[in-house]
């Protein structure tokens, strides 16, 4: 039974000699037994402590039956939506239902209700009275407090409520779980479980808390844009998991108490999740259906960190898993390369090696373990606070160890890279080994957009920090063995950016012959600095105004002139281009579509955009107008 999954019927029950589990994990996702799945992660951690654990996956949610097919646990109920908000996972950014599921046996789309959290908790209890019900996962995380939900398009009260949960669990959570699991073993009532850092619960009076921050009511920023960003900006601040204040905010005659975010796990914490029984395979209940298509990409792969200390705005890591980066030991990394590489199903490729970033691996600040980050400072933005230490000392050794395992014929990164972390006299070196021994062909990279002040909305850094990026990644090439490209992942449509903003970006990547395919339309995720600028259309750390792209047909137009290739962006590209009196531009556009511009020479294109000539197109700006600039001026600019 060591090796086995955990039960998802009587029968398994049956088969290890129980009759009744300790908690009962309920998941929007199909159940696959590996590290990078949720409900996995929290089940093994509670299976180590000596707890029986069931696993309840993608029930029918019409009916309160299929929630008994375990029985009712002795403890709790713990319930995610899955690895990712059930809105996100079934609908796209334009708000239509998405055809496919990578969460789900054969990719089928459907298997899970919109609002997955709501619905689960309130068919358990439906299902079961008076058991304790815990509710975690993303959609938790980032619907803790009233927030703006971008499908409803209103602020909707803390899902605690709606879910008629007991206890809110946020971030990771496997310490809190525990924790959790431990407090009611003990006979502790579950209304009483409180001061657990990560989590969050319902009280009638916050009086019992020593120090506590009041932000505005759920009833105050439903109803005034600049209360709902002074209750952000207050919640904001007090994410330090060192220096945290609980923060309460009323509902009605009730308190949402959301206590501060855990200290982060040690090196020693993370190895010990990281190094359980995991079959890292779907259940073989899915087989029928071909699998689940989401294994295929983190089969064989390697979580090395957690957390992000880049604190993008439309980014949901700053609440959830913090922008402290957690470091496993290199020790534990290796070992377990060494384990993929006696894996029958191994054929010699670890597919990642990284985190949410994949170059902070190590990466530390003298300020982490005693005070936590800086309260008015920014880690990344908008340039690398000197103090901050990627951690290449760190992880390029434990590279070199995993190239060196027997069977392992390569080790790659396909997690997104931070360019603006490559600087510095050894940054080329660095640089360099990571292209040469570890980039399959095509490295990822997030500039996000080209325009400055659309930049400074995201939190990202500027784009002469990517031109610089580039210039050193195209000096790199010509030292390695074969070429590298660069696939840069660009947003439309972000808070702050005008059509304007989305036409100097086109003409930026028709300059350099770019085409990109992995252009994402923006989605005001909740309890995101971004989705409060969407919603509020103000910065709510500065206050400042700013332009929002909220109509469908401005979303379309701004993604159209980034994506000038696509053939059925031509209308559009022409309604852009007649609503900014720019019509001249439109032979440009589409000479450039048809791949009948001459293109700069050398460097690193965009995945299958990466064609390029011996010319460069004649510079422009964003009005259209020729630059003046000279064609040797021009070229001393590499593409990418």
């Amino acid at each position: 039974m060591e090796n086995d999954f955990l039960p998802v019927s009587r029968s398994d029950m049956q088969r290890r000699g129980w009759d009744e589990l300790d908690v009962i994990l309920i998941t929007g996702d199909a159940y696959v037994d590996h590290p990078a799945y949720g409900v996995a992660l929290i089940g093994r951690v509670l299976e180590s402590r000596g707890y029986r654990v069931g696993v309840i996956a993608q029930p029918d949610w019409r009916s309160a039956e299929d929630f008994k097919r375990l029985g009712r646990p002795r403890l709790f109920f713990g319930i995610t939506s899955g690895n990712v908000d059930s809105m996100v996972a079934n609908h796209t950014a334009n708000k239509r239902p998405r055809q496919r599921d990578d969460y789900a046996p054969g990719g089928k789309a459907g298997q899970r209700p919109d609002r997955a959290l709501i619905v689960y908790a309130n068919r358990v209890r439906q299902a079961f009275t008076n058991v304790p019900v815990v509710i975690g996962g993303m959609e938790a995380s980032m619907r803790r407090l009233a927030h703006y939900d971008y499908w409803d398009n209103r602020v909707r009260r803390s899902i605690i409520f709606d879910a008629r949960a007991d206890i809110l669990v946020y971030g990771m959570g496997e310490t809190q779980t525990v924790e959790v699991a431990r407090r009611l073993s003990d006979g502790e009532p579950v209304d009483r479980l409180d001061h657990i850092p990560g989590t969050a619960v319902i009280r009638k009076d916050p009086a019992f808390l020593n120090e506590f921050v009041t932000i505005p009511s759920c009833e105050a920023v439903a109803g005034d844009n600049d209360q709902f960003n002074q209750a952000f900006q207050m919640f904001y601040r007090e994410q330090n998991p060192v220096a945290a204040r609980p923060v309460v905010q009323a509902h009605g005659d009730r308190y949402v108490v959301i206590y501060p975010p855990p200290i982060p796990s040690s090196p020693a914490e993370l190895d010990a999740i990281y190094e359980l029984n995991y079959q890292r395979v779907w259940h073989p209940l899915y087989d029928a259906a071909g699998g689940v298509p989401g294994l295929e990409t983190v089969r064989h792969s390697l979580v090395t960190h957690r957390g992000c200390s880049g604190e993008c705005n439309f980014c949901s890591l700053y609440f959830h898993q913090g922008r402290m980066v957690q470091s496993r030991s290199a020790d534990s990394i290796v070992a377990e390369a060494q384990r993929l590489a006696r894996d029958p199903a191994f054929r010699g490729t670890i597919t990642d090696m990284g985190g949410p970033t994949a170059n902070l691996y190590g990466a530390d600040c003298p300020r982490w373990a005693k005070r936590g980050f800086c309260r008015n400072k920014r880690c990344m933005a908008p340039q690398t606070c000197p103090s901050l230490d990627p951690g290449y000392d760190r992880s390029l050794p434990m590279y070199r160890r995993i190239r060196e395992i027997p069977g392992v014929k390569h080790a790659f990164i396909g997690s997104g890279f931070r360019h603006d972390l490559f600087g510095g006299s050894q940054a080329d070196a660095c640089l360099e080994e990571l292209c040469r021994f570890h980039v399959s062909g095509q490295m990822k990279v997030a500039p996000e957009h080209i325009a400055d002040p659309v930049l400074d909305a995201m939190g990202k850094p500027r784009k002469e920090t990517y031109d610089a990026f580039v210039n050193r990644f195209n000096r790199v090439n010509q030292r390695l063995p074969s070429r590298r490209y660069l696939v840069n992942y660009f947003i439309s449509a972000h808070p702050g950016s005008t059509l304007k903003d989305a036409l100097e970006m086109a003409l930026y990547l028709i300059q350099r012959g770019m085409h990109p395919e992995q252009v994402q339309d923006f989605i005001p995720l909740p309890l995101t600095l971004s989705g409060a600028m969407y919603h509020t259309e103000k910065n709510p750390i500065t206050g400042q105004r700013m332009h929002v792209a909220k109509t469908f047909r401005e979303r379309k137009m701004q993604r159209a002139l980034v994506q000038y290739r696509n053939p059925s962006n031509r209308q559009l590209i022409r309604d852009a281009l007649k609503e900014l009196k720019a019509e001249h531009l439109t032979s440009l556009f589409f000479k450039a579509a048809a791949g009948k511009l001459s293109q700069r020479s050398g460097g690193a294109g965009g995945g299958k955009a990466g064609r390029s000539g011996s010319k460069p197109a004649p510079p422009v700006d964003t009005a259209g107008r020729r630059t003046g600039k000279s064609g040797k001026t021009a070229r001393t600019r590499r593409r990418r």
